[in-house]
């Protein structure tokens, strides 16, 4: 599978909302996230398939924004209908799988891909896994389990990247605020939100931020944004279109930090190969060098 450019903004839209698919799709997200799982009564499950399978299909490759599906959890009965009933004709661009708990559940998720794409004639991987890994206890804990489990396993062909959920872990620990009196999460998300940037660098995927509830709570998105970017996190997770334009904002590089990038690789190209330069006074290593050059590849991917 080709290298693709990082998803900046993930919208998610009910599965069975035409209305809101249709302005979705007019919006500035990189992705929508249509939904099977928390936004659609189990009663409206079946025509929520078909709506999803049938604007799956009708979109052209490499139509903006992409189309991804959350389907329900691995474990639960509904996750390989909701897998047959949208990837019958056409592979959404990726789907998302929701309460986690294992490493082992993504390899299976996989293979079961793998057996779908096959069965349309095509050359797998075609789509792409991101996988919202604390929304669970067990799934929190797992989480030291995915470099040594799924790095050298068939899946990570198709790992774009992971998020974390703090809704669905609060509800299974029965807490009762998720946030300490001066708004800062408290440890247990923290240890959540923390936990899940390390899993993903250490397999060398996206790390996408959760998403900020709070629809009338501009400055507290800023807030949570500045914090996303300043930690690792190179995307975020929305769930209405008026977020779509900070996020994307945040998650874009300025020409100023692009043209700096550009003086780190320069730098360290007339010091014929050493591990440390100067630039403006001050000395830069080997460090500073490759995140130069990992804002400048994403800046390139982003233009494509």
């Amino acid at each position: 599978m080709s290298e693709q450019a990082p998803l900046r903004s993930l919208l998610f839209v009910p599965g069975d909302s035409e209305r809101k698919q249709a302005k979705a799709l007019a919006s500035e997200a990189d992705a929508l996230v249509l939904d099977l799982e928390d936004s659609v009564s189990p009663a409206q499950l079946p025509a929520a398939r078909a709506r999803v399978a049938r604007l799956v299909s009708s979109r052209a490759p490499q139509a903006a924004p992409q189309l991804w599906v959350r389907v329900n959890a691995p474990a639960a009965p509904a996750f390989r209908q909701d897998l047959e009933a949208v990837c019958g004709h056409r592979m959404p661009d990726g789907i998302v799988l929701p309460k986690v708990s294992a490493p082992a559940e993504i390899i299976e998720a996989a293979d079961y891909l793998t057996a779908l794409e096959t069965g349309l004639g095509l050359t797998p991987p075609v789509s792409r896994l991101l996988v919202i890994a604390t929304e669970t206890p067990q799934g929190l804990l797992a989480l030291p389990q995915y470099l040594p489990v799924l790095g050298p396993s068939r899946a990570m062909a198709r790992l774009a990247g992971l998020t974390w959920g703090a809704e669905d872990l609060g509800a299974a620990l029965g807490v009762r605020d998720r946030c300490e009196p001066s708004g800062g999460l408290t440890f247990t998300f923290r240890l959540a939100r923390t936990t899940c940037l390390l899993a993903a660098a250490a397999l060398g995927v996206q790390a996408i931020d959760t998403v900020h509830v709070d629809l009338q709570d501009a400055p507290g998105l800023e807030t949570s944004l500045g914090e996303a970017r300043r930690d690792g996190f190179s995307g975020k997770l929305a769930i209405h279109p008026d977020q779509l334009a900070p996020i994307n904002a945040a998650f874009t590089a300025s020409e100023a930090e692009l043209e700096h990038a550009r003086r780190v690789v320069a730098a360290f190209a007339a010091s014929a190969g050493a591990g440390v330069a100067s630039l403006d006074g001050q000395m830069i290593d080997r460090p500073h060098l490759l995140q130069a050059q990992r804002l400048l590849a994403q800046a390139r991917h982003a233009r494509r």
